[in-house]
């Protein structure tokens, strides 16, 4: 009963990606007192069994059992729980006892000559490995032996040889299934990746003091910004849109109406005469630079990401051609988009309500159009003001025709929407991270997108080109460190926002948004100089990201643990991987503690959870911010300034690593 995962009893798959550690929860109980056992069995995606495992009893009195399993392949898997009656380890418990007691020896050694001749008959009927033969037998020839004393005869019967052969391929009475339940398992970026965004126009531009206008930049000057993203560690070169701009109520800066010549407007007031979300900028170039774009991202490892926002200006194509894909209000003005007390006079949101099919169609194309063109990733703007039957039908028709493009959901709005865009497809969610703050509220909010692993996976983002929190705002490079650092360990996935590293921190009065905003003007920046001048955050993020890459433990969501510490403003936590389910063949675990407020340091005991860290004694770590080694136990201590150590973040040097790790 009560298997995980599961998604609302089935209305929607479960996903896990390739290698994922995917966690697996059951209810399983049976009548009386005997021994029961329960194992996880994933089938690939041709119905052939990949994997059985064993779940272990969390909690006896509470019938919880739990366990994990691991695909490692794209497709569509299935899952099914069984559990049985375990007579062996009902013998062993009943024996265990009975025999040094006295009570019943001579009985209780019988019955265990029945229950292991069970198992021979198993290996002779080439069911068992032939290996397993031998250990039975002398197990059996002992239970018989009369010139022993009945705990001798017991010994080899349930020593730790048999026990082991017997755990790995149970003896299995009254089987009971649940299931198939189905595992959609997708590629390791719909879990695991690093983002950068930014607006390719401002990448490039500069200000003409000879005609005193701006000039834009264009996709082959954004191109030269790769290098700097590839070099800093980022899997994601994430642009906002590239199509033309429209004109009509266009915004000036700092989103007012009062416009001046050469303002851009905004890039997400999409469409003019030049075309719509299919077309490009004039000034960003033409289709064959953007396949130039995408071929020297591809050179540097990194994939194109294309932000996708589903409205028009009112110069869009759309807008004369298909009126009726638009809200037409009481005086025949078409509604534009507001969301109080912000006004986006120069947008006009779809509606699907009165030619569904004709706007579905329209929209896959476009779609088509840019995965054609080597996107592999859409970031979708405001994906919560769309009908869910539209992102469920059109994501599920791309997980087929091309199952490796990945969907991000800008979707900052009510708990139920968010989980419900993960659950009908959406491979990725932002979050609330960027509001939740102490080691309190950063704990239980894990918990909850633990909980929801199996639909929604998390992106974890400190600030957005929309976003300016006051904490941020408020912080300076402390705070931007230190989010940083949260954002890019807690979860997998994570992204910044291009001029993170110049630390821009300066919000619009009375909003939380920056000043002079990027999305309404252009915004070059002097990356070098900051880097030269020691003021960057590049560093940082360039050894974040290759702490990610090097430890798969952090590539994962659910193996993390919290800890406690005495400071209430300090957060530790761990992520491990045993080595069975780590890709290196060794042991992975990585242990972060963690200032949460920017404006003091502090020197605190910290105490661990040695069994979640894979460990039983003392151990040995490396701080992989700074080179450092040192050695802990359970209990140690820390000391955290918000300017030189925000933060430790540790590999334990375990002693079965292999000689490369």
């Amino acid at each position: 009963m009560d298997v995980q995962p599961v998604v609302d009893g089935g209305r929607f798959p479960a996903r896990a990606t390739v290698g994922e550690t995917v966690p697996v929860r059951v209810n399983a109980f049976r009548e009386g007192h005997d021994e029961m056992g329960v194992q996880v069995v994933l089938c690939d995606p041709a119905g052939r069994e990949h994997s059985r495992t064993a779940l272990r009893s969390t909690n006896p009195g509470l019938d919880l059992w739990a366990g994990s399993m691991r695909p490692d392949a794209e497709g569509a898997w299935s899952f099914r729980i069984e559990a049985f009656s375990a007579p062996y380890e009902t013998w062993v418990h009943n024996a265990s006892i009975k025999v040094p007691a006295g009570i019943d020896a001579d009985l209780m050694l019988a019955e265990g000559v029945v229950v292991l001749r069970r198992v021979l008959d198993e290996v002779e009927r080439g069911e068992r490995p032939a290996s397993d033969g031998a250990v039975v037998r002398a197990a059996i020839d002992s239970l018989r032996s009369s010139s022993l004393t009945p705990q001798a005869r017991l010994a080899p019967a349930i020593g730790p040889d048999l026990r082991a052969i017997l755990h790995e391929r149970p003896l299995r009475d009254g089987v009971t299934v649940s299931g198939p339940h189905p595992l959609i398992v997708q590629r390791q970026r719909a879990l695991y990746g690093s983002w950068y965004e930014f607006f390719p126009r401002s990448e490039g531009a500069r200000f003409d003091p000879e005609h005193g206008g701006w000039i834009s930049g264009t996709l082959r000057t954004a191109a030269g910004a790769l290098d700097r993203v590839a070099a800093m560690g980022f899997d994601v070169a994430y642009l906002t849109p590239i199509h033309p701009i429209g004109t009509t109520f266009r915004k000036g800066r700092n989103n007012t109406l009062e416009v001046r010549p050469g303002d851009p407007g905004s890039p997400y007031a999409i469409g003019s005469p030049d075309g719509g979300h299919d077309a490009i900028h004039p000034d960003l170039g033409t289709i064959e630079d953007f396949d130039a774009f995408v071929a020297r991202a591809q050179e540097l490892g990194l994939e194109v990401a294309l932000d996708i926002a589903l409205q028009c200006s009112p110069d869009h194509p759309w807008v004369a051609e298909h009126p009726e894909w638009f809200v037409v209000r009481a005086d025949g003005s078409i509604a534009y988009a507001e969301n109080p007390p912000k006004k986006y006079q120069d947008i006009y949101p779809l509606s699907f309500d009165t030619d569904y099919e004709g706007l579905y169609a329209a929209i896959r194309d476009v779609l088509e159009h840019w995965v054609a063109h080597g996107v592999t990733l859409f970031r979708v703007d405001n994906p919560h003001t769309k009908p869910v039957r539209f992102w469920e039908e059109l994501l599920a028709e791309f997980a087929d025709k091309h199952p490796e493009v990945i969907f991000l959901a800008e979707a900052f709005t009510r708990p139920t929407m968010m989980h419900t865009l993960g659950k009908v497809g959406f491979h990725q969610s932002y979050t609330y991270f960027t509001w939740r703050h102490t080691p309190e509220e950063l704990r239980e909010y894990l918990g909850e997108l633990c909980e929801a692993s199996a639909y929604m996976r998390p992106s974890f983002w400190p600030t957005t080109h929309d976003i300016l929190t006051p904490f941020m705002s408020s912080g300076g490079h402390r705070a931007f460190r230190l989010r940083a650092i949260l954002a890019a360990t807690l979860v997998p996935t994570w992204g910044i926002y291009s001029g993170y590293e110049l630390v821009e921190d300066v919000p619009r009065p009375g909003a939380e948004e920056q000043i002079d905003n990027e999305k309404y003007e252009y915004k070059p920046r002097d990356f070098e100089g900051a880097l030269a001048s020691g003021r960057s955050l590049q560093p940082l993020l360039t050894r974040l990201n290759r702490i990610r890459r090097e430890h798969p433990a952090l590539q994962q969501l659910n193996d993390i643990a919290f800890h406690s510490a005495d400071d209430d403003q300090v957060l530790v936590f761990s992520k491990h991987l045993d080595a069975d389910a780590s890709p290196t063949g060794a042991p992975d675990t990585v242990i972060v503690a963690c200032l949460t407020a920017h404006d003091r340091g502090a020197g605190t005991g910290v105490h661990l959870d040695l069994a979640a860290l894979g460990v039983d004694g003392p151990f040995e770590v490396e701080d992989l911010l700074t080179g450092e080694r040192f050695t802990w136990g359970e209990h140690a201590f820390v000391g955290l300034d918000p300017e030189t150590r925000p933060a430790h973040i540790l590999r334990i040097i375990h002693p079965e690593e292999s000689p490369h790790a």
